[in-house]
């Protein structure tokens, strides 16, 4: 029968063995996070490896998702659908052991953990979503959202400012499901961290709120009794400090960078099976450590017994078991097309000449008693994003609700949201000024990676915000932005493109939005019922003219006034000028040849409009077309003056216009 001693080198050889054989890849922390693991996995986590997506799991994060081989030796000793053939094929191309944990490939990885710091962000992400689906759903005597949430971080994510951003929020939200497990092994890739990292980490977290205990990393029995003390602290999130040695087992590279991010080498690697009694062939397990590691049968009876409490509690709360179902699986309501399309209409009638923003806080009051999975929020910025409504309760660390106030976290908001993504039953949404999406960028970017439904509200869009001055004023945001695959980016020029952008991006299954929203206001524009359709494919003919034109003026957002107005000047002139509105590139460019030539016309000269940098806008207009815009920073003063003395204005658009005909 296999030791617990044997069931923690498992792990080491898979891991040594799988980097060797890519000569490529981070040994060192699976290696000495073996026991936790063990300990973690074997006798406390709650999961089911046959069917990995089952409600009420635990969620595992590994955050220091450099370490990937310690969740693919996990996920494969104890039964998931993850054969030795992907450990063998680490780090190679459509492995679904990828260089670092990818959410979609391997069955049992919640997240995508590249970046360090985002692992722990998300993982406060899913004991939030726990702790508000929990209030929502579970009923006296009917607890069926009721699972814990774990992490693995190093010393990486603890430097990463994110980990600062959600953790400080976790313990003010009193996250008493959430469990992290710091690998305090003193490495970086750079060497021993003492010139660099001397914070005191346990200090740090219980200033946070933070329920902290120091443990030895190795000491299996030491490591259990903390994990069910932390388990009894039911209002604070809880670090487990783990003293550990890097590359445990290693006779020459242990406790060095020499095994942080590279192979231990032939040689290193035989050494290291002869010191911890591993005389087994690479990627060769025997069976009494397969049955040592086995989870199935476990996991099948754990998901079997809460079967039994959903069963229970579908008789005595039908209508509450079907809602838990449908919010879990994603679907929208089934009444959802009819009321979407009722506001679209009622938006279009009212034709408010108003702000993008306060546009959209329309429909977010609107949406909101349709979908009671919307989760709004805002990073310090709810008066000015205008992204809370009547409607919603907001959320502190006694009292549940659907808006969270995220303070000046930018970065760790975009984070969080997607860890609530990823844990399914919610539909979050986070505004702040366009301008701070910098400090967002890479969780942006996790969540289209990962097809996760977040929503970025994104004000203040262009130099229209005007006094606050270049800092405040993004030029090459909604560009970059654009530039992220899978990343649907809605720039509305009227309220009711901001109304079908709302309800493109709460449809949209597959990846994340970002809606960019005027300070400014737009024009009330009263569109023909036949523009809808056009708006939700991102680009449509707003306006046109008999015959083929001369001209095609392109704009969204704010200056889609200039452009009418523009083409209302020149087809008085003799100019033939058709107007495109085209409020989503990237969803224009998804639809097929023949709509985008009929709406942008082969042939015909382009301009487009819109504040912000103009290399973007070449694959639209070519060469021999041109683009109003902007390819500085903007200074400090009035909106309206700043727009004009940057040349948007009708006589710079009517001139721009003239001079590519």
């Amino acid at each position: 029968m296999a030791t617990r001693k044997d069931l923690a080198n498992a792990i080491r050889a898979l891991s040594m063995d799988a980097v060797q054989k890519a000569n490529s890849g981070h040994p060192g922390a699976p290696m000495g996070m073996a026991e936790i693991a063990e300990e973690l996995w074997n006798n406390h986590l709650s999961h089911n490896p046959k069917n990995p997506s089952w409600a009420n799991r635990d969620r595992f994060v590994l955050s220091n998702g450099h370490g990937s081989m310690l969740i693919y030796s996990l996920l494969h000793l104890t039964g998931y659908a993850l054969p030795m053939s992907e450990l063998q094929s680490f780090r190679q191309l459509h492995s679904k052991c990828a260089g670092h944990p990818e959410y979609g490939y391997a069955p049992g990885v919640e997240t995508t953990t590249g970046p360090l710091g985002q692992g722990i962000a998300n993982g406060v992400g899913f004991a939030m979503a726990e702790k508000l689906m929990a209030h929502q759903f579970n009923k006296p005597g009917h607890d069926i959202v009721d699972h814990q949430t774990y992490v693995f971080l190093g010393d990486g994510c603890m430097m990463e400012g994110v980990s600062h951003e959600a953790c400080a929020l976790a313990g003010t939200w009193g996250l008493g499901k959430l469990t992290a497990f710091w690998d305090d092994n003193g490495i970086s890739i750079d060497g021993h961290i003492e010139g660099w990292y001397t914070d005191d980490t346990a200090k740090r977290f219980e200033s946070y709120g933070w329920h902290v205990q120091s443990v030895d990393g190795h000491d299996v029995a030491a490591i259990g009794k903390a994990i069910e003390a932390a388990k009894k602290v039911t209002d604070k999130p809880s670090l487990i400090c783990c003293k550990t040695v890097i590359g445990m087992g290693s006779p020459n590279k242990s406790g060095s960078h020499d095994c942080h991010g590279s192979a231990l080498g032939l040689d290193e690697v035989a050494a290291t099976r002869a010191n911890i009694g591993w005389s087994h062939e690479p990627f060769v397990i025997p069976a009494d450590i397969y049955a040592g590691w086995d989870a199935t049968a476990k996991g099948a009876a754990a998901e079997s017994s809460w079967n039994d409490k959903f069963a229970a509690y579908a008789t005595a709360y039908p209508a509450e078991a079907a809602e838990f179902t449908r919010r879990m699986s994603g679907t929208l309501p089934a009444n959802w097309k009819e009321a979407t399309d009722a506001i679209i209409a009622a938006t279009n009638e009212k034709a408010e000449g108003v702000a993008t923003r306060k546009a959209s806080q329309n429909v977010i009051g609107a949406l909101a008693p349709l979908l009671p999975e919307f989760l709004g929020g805002s990073a310090d910025l709810t008066g000015s994003n205008l992204t809370s409504t009547s409607s919603f309760v907001h959320v502190d660390a006694k009292k549940s609700g659907n808006y969270i106030s995220y303070g000046v976290r930018e970065f760790g908001m975009f984070a969080i949201m997607n860890g609530m993504a990823l844990h399914g039953g919610l539909i979050p949404f986070g505004g702040t000024f366009h301008m701070f999406s910098d400090y967002a960028k890479s969780a942006l970017r996790m969540a289209a990676l990962m097809k996760q439904r977040t929503i970025a509200v994104l004000t203040h869009d262009s130099i229209g915000q005007g006094e606050d001055g270049p800092t405040h004023q993004p030029i090459e945001n909604t560009a970059g932005l654009r530039y992220i695959p899978n990343m649907d980016v809605w720039r509305p020029g009227s309220s009711t493109e901001t109304a079908v952008a709302w309800v493109a991006a709460v449809e949209r299954m597959t990846g994340p939005s970002s809606l960019v929203l005027s300070r400014q206001n737009v024009p009330g524009i009263k569109h023909d019922a036949a523009h809808f359709a056009g708006m939700r494919k991102g680009a449509y003919v707003l306006s046109d003219v008999a015959g083929k034109a001369d001209l095609i003026l392109i704009a969204n957002g704010s200056e889609l006034e200039l452009a009418v107005k523009a083409a209302a000047e020149l087809n008085a002139a003799g100019t033939k000028v058709r107007v495109v509105s085209m409020p989503s590139t990237n969803v224009f460019d998804r639809q097929d040849k023949a709509y985008k030539d009929n709406v942008l016309t082969p042939g015909v000269k382009r301009v487009a409009v819109e504040a912000g940098v103009t290399d973007f806008w070449r694959k639209y207009v070519g060469l021999e077309g041109a683009v109003v815009g902007i390819d500085t920073f903007g200074e400090s003063a009035p909106g309206g003056v700043l727009m004009k003395h940057f040349g948007f204005s009708v006589e710079n658009v009517v001139a721009v216009a003239k001079s590519v005909l």
